[in-house]
């Protein structure tokens, strides 16, 4: 009996995000330099084109150019430290971002939506594999990253279950590693998701290892509908 490499995990966590309606893109076919680059840098982690896109979308009560002049403070918020810097877009995601422009002669401040919350169907909604970072030393690859409107909003890293010694705390100690070398990734964080293609659970961005816990339902009644060994689609399907 062949054993189920973390490749064919990772790729069946994506036929998943793809049944629940997600747009997927191979990393390497955006990147800088592939065939269909959506940043031209690989520091760069918020997807700029999608991001302007939605917010045009999502708030057509304010001025194209009041939008487009926000989206720097988006893509290099000037807040000191990780956390505090999630902390604070975590604000702007579910709250909104402050802007104002001038209206029959009035300064005029409202919120910039960057996620329809009434309307979900009109998000952007993104899932990628092997999405490279780079960092002040080195490039990294997280297994799968989840955007929405632009935003990664998720970061997904699988261990190879055929191999003993790469549990899924393995794949904890990775994202740590990952918040250390490429914390701009972890900005607009919301969670993190740790698998070894059976057992798998999620944790906040500050989460220890007794925080990250299973997610049980996909539709809020019925527990671990799918039964045992099944947590990662459990997880998939519920939790996004």
């Amino acid at each position: 009996m062949s054993l189920i490499t973390e490749e064919q995990v990772e790729l069946q966590s994506i036929d998943w995000f793809k049944e629940l309606g997600y747009q997927y893109k191979d990393g390497y076919e955006i990147a800088p330099e592939g065939g269909s680059p959506e940043r031209d840098d690989f520091r760069k982690i918020i997807l700029e084109d999608r991001l302007k896109s939605a917010l045009i979308r999502i708030n057509p009560d304010i001025p194209k150019q009041t939008i487009q002049n926000s989206i720097p403070q988006i893509l290099n918020p000037i807040i000191p430290g990780l956390l505090n810097c999630n902390r604070e877009m975590h604000k702007w995601i579910t709250k909104g971002l402050k802007v104002t422009f001038m209206q029959d002669n009035q300064e005029v401040g409202k919120q910039l939506k960057f996620i329809d919350f009434e309307n979900i169907d009109n998000n952007d909604f993104l899932v990628v594999n092997q999405f490279e970072v780079k960092g002040d030393k080195r490039l990294r690859r997280p297994d799968v990253v989840v955007f929405v409107n632009g935003l990664p909003l998720s970061v997904i890293e699988f261990k190879n279950p055929a191999d003993a010694k790469a549990d899924i705390w393995s794949a904890f100690n990775q994202l740590q590693t990952y918040k250390d070398n490429i914390p701009n990734l972890f900005n607009t964080n919301v969670n993190l998701i740790i698998s070894d293609g059976i057992e798998a659970r999620a944790g906040s961005l500050t989460a220890d290892q007794e925080r990250f816990m299973r997610w049980r339902t996909i539709d809020g009644d019925n527990v671990d509908p799918l039964g045992e060994h099944r947590d990662l689609e459990t997880l998939i399907r519920g939790l996004f």
